[in-house]
């Protein structure tokens, strides 16, 4: 059970200060130091963003119904122990031959489930939840690097805004991974184009291109800041 208290003038969690070394609002026990923990986490974010588009419609998790539930849940996945009851709870039959992640373990985190920055304000338990929308994540959860695509690597997530609402999509490399979210009354539908399908889209506005006032460009998890 995490206790939240004061010590030195600083809000602890089961004695983890409340530190945020680059003011991006993430706290710094949920920062993955290390460059391993960092690899470890994009190939098992890449892995279960991209695996679900190979699952029939009727197979996946329940909670993925739009662009950001998918990255929530890869996000989220990727921070567990990746044990037999792990695998056979998520139906995976041959899981990538990835290290887990060691700094984090998802849901034993000094906030429990709350991985999510979900408004602004100082550091406070209060300010995370479990749930978040494609801009959250976005203004509060990840850092942005540029509006050229080749500044991304694997795990790295595009954003767009197309004055309706703000859209997610994960960058696998030469593909890209994205759920369309309800479209007509329909639920939508997962996609993985590549990188050149998607920079020829028919509609313009989903094309990462620095000239789309759309794209909002290529943004990376606070925890994956480099200490280097």
């Amino acid at each position: 059970m995490f206790r939240v208290f004061l010590a030195a003038g600083l809000l602890a969690v089961a004695g983890a200060e409340w530190r945020d070394s680059y003011g991006d609002g993430t706290p710094d026990f949920l920062r993955l130091s290390s460059r391993a923990d960092q690899e470890a986490f994009r190939g098992w974010f890449c892995f279960l963003a991209e695996a679900q588009f190979y699952r029939p419609a009727r197979e996946l998790p329940r909670e993925i119904n739009d662009c950001s539930a998918l990255v929530r849940y890869a996000y989220r996945e990727s921070l567990r122990v990746h044990d037999g009851a792990w695998m056979r709870a998520q139906g995976i039959v041959n899981p990538p031959p990835l290290p887990d992640v060691r700094a984090v373990r998802y849901p034993n985190t000094p906030l429990g489930a709350a991985l999510f920055r979900v408004r602004e304000g100082p550091l406070h338990a209060s300010s995370f939840g479990q749930f978040a929308d494609a801009k959250t994540l976005m203004r509060w959860n990840t850092h942005f690097l540029s509006r050229n695509l080749r500044r991304a690597r694997p795990g790295d997530l595009l954003f767009f805004d197309d004055a309706q609402s703000f859209h997610s999509m994960v960058y696998l490399g030469d593909h890209v991974v994205y759920h369309t979210g309800p479209q007509a009354g329909r639920p939508g539908e997962i996609r993985r184009p590549s990188v050149d399908e998607l920079m020829n889209f028919p509609e313009p506005r989903w094309r990462p291109l620095e000239g789309n006032s759309n794209f909002l460009g290529v943004f990376r998890w606070n925890i994956l800041r480099d200490p280097s």
